[in-house]
């Protein structure tokens, strides 16, 4: 920091210190008057401010009691104009000296930006046209002890942004909507799949065993058991328990958490929903998704036609099917249909200088090239088929390709969206499939699934022909909202703590 800059700042603070004082030396005042805001319990609204705005004919000069935060403020002697935000937007209320008493009008005059006020009085529109609430008589419901961002300027520093997402809220109504349609986004997915006859449940947070996705997971302690836990890196095996139980359709919207990097697609805790379908399979899990996409899409931003940057994504056209094999050949030129070993495929991938380890066999290197060629040019939805089994321990294998399995993902704008399988249930395949999973951790990978001897068992029982599918809520809201950073749809995104 330069010796310029460092000045700046201490006077900022300075500053910002007078006027942390000032109001508390307010607020000090109005305690000895025996107007302590912070004991005040209730207020009772009529209206908001959309309300107000939306039926102005039919409210016109009629009494409303209303509620919100001051935002700006223009005294102007004998009368004073104000704005005040409230749950759903923003409206100017108009306070006279004539109406409230000198005494009362000069406590008026004296709020700050940012006080929570209530107030009656009536509806009307100023002569230069603006809908307004005329002052009857108001109450300090909440004292604000700091000052907002300049009203010219905003809360624009990110990082500040994300840490006190509460005045992100407050001074940027833009973020607001953003959460507001995610709430809309979640409750749409919740009527598609009640309307189809899901079953909505609950699965463990905390299990004895890490499985059902390839993740590395957080691990904490239960001290009575006196037995590590992990915190779920997924909810498939408890909800496949829950398909050979008996539920034919289940689904659950909840939060993973996976120990790894952050990333403007990854934050160490993130909501998805899984759904399992008894008796189907990924064409039926296709199906699910893209109506389940096209539903929600239509019902928060009322069209199918979604601008994302410098593209617009189309979810009312049919979604491309493609293979893995398939998109490598078009994007990369090589074509693993043709390449008979891991040898072969080492040796292609060192011509295209991509990393392969000792662990990699053949299917890996498969998906090292879509990660490395295709994934970024899938702009358009699109289902990637056949994914090599190395990558997919809980899939059926595709009938005559036994090193690929009935797996898709679904991609768009370059980033996945969605994971589905044709369920494996087979449960002396899973136990092999399980078994290499517990060789790879041998060979220090943390992200393999450990053997889960409970799911086998249940396994063993019978399970029947099922379809899975996950996705990513945060993401998809991501697409729905036009962001490019999951903190962004995070109300309170993962940050590391401030140090002195």
């Amino acid at each position: 920091m330069t010796e310029e800059n460092r000045e700046a700042q201490l006077q900022q603070e300075q500053e910002l210190s007078e006027i942390l004082q000032i109001r508390r030396d307010k607020l000090a005042a109005l305690r000895a008057e025996g107007r302590d805001p912070f004991l005040q319990v209730r207020f009772d609204r009529t209206a908001d401010s959309r309300a107000i705005v939306e039926n102005f004919e039919t409210m016109e000069n009629q009494d409303v009691a209303v509620a919100g935060r001051i935002m700006s403020k223009r005294d102007m002697g004998k009368a004073s104009f104000y704005h005040i935000q409230d749950h759903v937007g923003q409206i100017q209320i108009y306070a006279r000296v004539d109406e409230l008493g000198e005494e009362e009008y000069d406590r008026f005059k004296k709020l700050d930006i940012g006080d929570i006020i209530g107030l009656k009085g009536y509806v009307f529109r100023t002569r230069r046209g603006e809908i307004s609430v005329h002052v009857r008589e108001y109450v300090l419901l909440s004292k604000s002890l700091r000052p907002l961002p300049e009203k010219f300027h905003g809360l624009k520093d990110v990082d500040t942004r994300y840490r006190q997402r509460y005045v992100d809220l407050i001074v940027n109504p833009e973020v607001k909507e953003t959460f507001v349609k995610r709430s809309r986004a979640v409750t749409a997915i919740r009527s598609y799949f009640d309307n189809l006859g899901y079953l909505e449940v609950d699965t463990p947070v905390l299990q004895t065993v890490q499985g059902g996705a390839t993740a590395r997971p957080f691990i904490t302690h239960h001290n009575a058991l006196d037995i590590d836990l992990y915190l779920r890196i997924a909810t498939e095996l408890y909800l496949k328990r829950c398909i050979i139980g008996g539920f034919d359709r289940v689904y659950e919207i909840g939060r993973l958490f996976r120990n790894e990097g952050m990333d403007t697609r990854h934050n160490p805790e993130f909501t998805t929903i899984e759904f399992y379908e008894a008796y189907t399979d990924i064409n039926g899990m296709m199906e699910r998704t893209e109506g389940l996409m096209r539903e929600v899409c239509q019902k928060v931003n009322g069209s199918l036609q979604l601008p994302f940057g410098d593209v617009v994504i189309d979810l009312e056209q049919p979604f491309r099917r493609a293979t893995m094999t398939e998109l490598v050949k078009e994007y990369a030129g090589v074509d693993f249909d043709q390449i008979p070993d891991r040898e072969t495929a080492v040796k292609v991938a060192e011509e295209h200088h991509i990393h392969v380890e000792p662990k990699h066999q053949k299917g890996d290197i498969l998906s090292l090239f879509f990660e490395e060629y295709c994934e970024s040019k899938l702009i358009q939805p699109t289902f990637v088929l056949e994914h090599p089994v190395e990558i997919s321990p809980l899939a059926k294998r595709v009938p005559g390709r036994e090193g690929m399995t009935q797996r898709f993902e679904l991609f768009i704008n370059g980033a996945e969206y969605a994971n589905a399988f044709s369920e494996l249930n087979d449960p002396l395949d899973q136990r092999e499939r399980f078994e290499n999973q517990m060789k790879l951790r041998a060979m220090g990978d943390l992200e393999a699934s450990e053997m889960d001897e409970d799911f086998l068992t249940a396994m063993e029982y019978g399970m029947p022909p099922t379809g899975g599918c996950g996705i990513g809520i945060d993401r998809f809201v991501m697409l729905l909202t036009g962001n490019t950073s999951i903190r962004d749809v995070l109300l309170f995104p993962t940050m590391k703590p401030l140090t002195d």
